[in-house]
């Protein structure tokens, strides 16, 4: 019977291969492999900016082995890394005499993890500046490049109130950061001065040239969990205890870092 049914699995295999089904989904797995494929036109400017945007890079905690063996004994998941980082600085010595010890400790109402639904890229979230070339008088292309005339800070954030947004927002980033690649912050400036000479546009004679400049942001949205967390010791027994849970659905826009998205455009009269 199990050698009768291996063979009935290896021909259904074979029939969606023959049918095209096997390219289907090959071709699904291509299409979310590329999901955040950064497109030609943007330009990542982290050389270039005259403004140093400091590194937004989130660190992953690891849990002490107190702090593991206390996340273990919690009936829902925490990832809070400012919570972690709280229990990878507790201590707990239990002594021969702890027998009939009881004690409760409040640690706080805490964004205990965020689980992510759904992440985009708006690679034109923000317009940061738009250069005008003007070569209706000329007889000869004209080449030029992408120059920030003005400093331009772009800062995201929740698209809903929530508790704790801090540390919401540190939860999200890292999702999004994971699931992306690519370098987030909630708050990036573009100096004054930042040029792209890498990319260079002909302007045609007779003809204006507008070169726009858009900082990209992603869209994260998902859910977030709360709960009141306590510390509950008992005898030489150790626990986390998170009553009165509840969640909440967030979004939130997330600029890209250091990046810039470039949009060239010729017209005959001014836009």
């Amino acid at each position: 019977m199990k050698k009768f049914t291996a063979v009935i699995a290896a021909l259904l295999l074979l029939l969606m291969s023959s049918n095209g089904y096997g390219s289907v989904f090959a071709e699904k797995k291509e299409e979310k492999s590329k999901q955040f494929e950064v497109p030609k036109s943007v330009i990542n400017i982290s050389k270039e900016n005259t403004y140093p945007n400091p590194a937004q890079d989130l660190p992953h905690l690891q849990p002490s082995e107190l702090a593991s063996e206390l996340l273990e004994t919690a009936e829902v998941k925490v990832e809070n890394p400012s919570l972690i980082r709280l229990l990878n600085e507790s201590s707990i010595k239990s002594t021969p005499f702890a027998v009939g010890y009881r004690a409760t400790i409040y640690l706080g109402l805490w964004p205990l993890s965020y689980e992510s639904r759904e992440t985009s890229v708006n690679w034109e979230y923000r317009k940061a500046n738009v250069n005008r070339i003007d070569n209706r008088g000329g007889n000869n292309i004209q080449k030029v490049h992408y120059v920030q005339e003005e400093e331009a800070k772009m800062s995201g954030g929740l698209t809903s109130k929530a508790p704790n947004s801090d540390e919401v927002k540190k939860m999200m980033m890292l999702k999004a950061s994971e699931k992306t690649g690519l370098p987030l912050s909630f708050d990036t400036v573009i100096g004054k001065g930042t040029k792209t000479e890498s990319q260079v546009y002909n302007v045609q004679p007779k003809k204006l040239g507008y070169i726009y400049g858009f900082v990209p942001a992603v869209n994260e949205k998902g859910k977030i969990t709360y709960g009141e967390v306590y510390l509950v010791l008992k005898g030489s027994k150790k626990m986390l205890v998170v009553k009165n849970i509840t969640q909440q659905g967030i979004g939130a826009w997330i600029p890209v870092q250091d990046h810039l998205s470039l949009q060239f455009i010729m017209s005959d009269t001014p836009q």
